[in-house]
């Protein structure tokens, strides 16, 4: 007789989130990352108010600059927490499960009422906090320094340009936590797990916008004697590419730091006949732009909890 069980599955669900959360904020590997990313952005937006000063002008969106301008031999902010988010989520995961397996504490948790399904989606959770107040912690920075060393405060509309690329960088980073778990719940040793979890983010990274052209050479060849079949090659790149999440939260703090940006595909002249270049975009139109690309990604997130919960649900967990 098939056994069921009792209560919700999600009983302690809050007590592992909030044990989780407390972990990684006292961890000095946390702490470290947290510095890097700190060092890094901090020494960004200070090299960006550096060139904003000195090349001043009317511009309406200046505060947004802060993100968005780069001074050699930095990058811009943006181009920072695109690169190091995906280091602090894979820090954050890569041994939320088989961290317990090795501290042989698994079926010491799960003997108290606590469902391997609290547990799972307690630690992804916890995860994902930590990850908000890091993002609010550096955004809040970001802005004082902004205000204290421009002189300038924000507008409405870049608070909230500022807040969605607020939640565009959380979802970034929660995919790439979600990548981290599915290797931690696949994988028994934490090593094995940071070791594809670092692979899959080194693709994406660095070997995804080359292999993305080629694959698209492949698949759609050039007629010189048809220019249509030049758009469709850049078509089929261009959704090739947006297979990566790097390429899809590029898309959205291009769109969203951006407010010029009024489309992130290939434009016709006849689309333009009726648009008025370089006016900028309202905040509501700019999430219009980039609803796709958030919508993808937040789906990549679920698909791929949902992969680590099933593969979680299937193991054996001994005493």
């Amino acid at each position: 007789m098939r056994q069921q069980r009792e209560g919700s599955p999600f009983t302690g669900l809050a007590t592992v989130a909030l044990k989780e959360a407390a972990d990684h904020m006292t961890s000095a590997r946390i702490h470290l990352v947290m510095l890097l990313v700190l060092l890094t952005a901090v020494g960004a937006v200070y090299a960006a108010i550096g060139q904003i000063t000195e090349t001043v002008s009317q511009d309406q969106f200046l505060f947004l600059r802060l993100f968005t301008t780069a001074r050699e031999p930095l990058p811009s902010f943006v181009a920072f927490l695109g690169f190091l988010l995906p280091l602090v989520a894979i820090a954050l995961g890569f041994d939320s499960i088989n961290g317990e397996y090795n501290r042989r504490t698994m079926s010491r948790i799960l003997s108290q009422p606590i469902y391997r399904d609290a547990l799972l989606t307690g630690k992804f959770l916890g995860g994902l906090l930590v990850i908000a107040i890091c993002l609010l912690v550096l955004w809040l920075l970001v802005t004082g320094l902004g205000i204290l060393l421009v002189g300038l405060p924000p507008s409405g509309e870049e608070v909230l340009r500022g807040l969605a690329f607020l939640l565009a960088s959380f979802v970034y980073a929660g995919v790439w936590l979600a990548v981290a778990l599915v290797f931690s719940t696949l994988f028994r040793s934490p090593a094995t797990s940071a070791l594809a979890t670092l692979t899959v983010w080194l693709l994406f990274t660095i070997f995804w916008p080359m292999l993305a052209p080629l694959i698209a050479g492949a698949l759609v060849p050039v007629d010189p004697l048809n220019p249509m079949t030049a758009v469709d090659l850049v078509e089929v790149e261009r959704a090739i590419s947006r297979i990566s999440p790097n390429t899809l939260f590029g898309e959205m703090t291009l769109a969203l730091l951006n407010p010029e940006t009024r489309s992130l595909g290939i434009v016709f002249s006849n689309q333009l006949s009726r648009a008025l270049i370089g006016a900028p975009l309202p905040v509501s139109q700019s999430l219009m732009l980039i609803w796709p690309q958030l919508a993808a990604m937040i789906a990549a997130l679920l698909v791929l909890f949902t992969a680590a919960y099933v593969s979680f649900q299937r193991q054996e967990i001994r005493a």
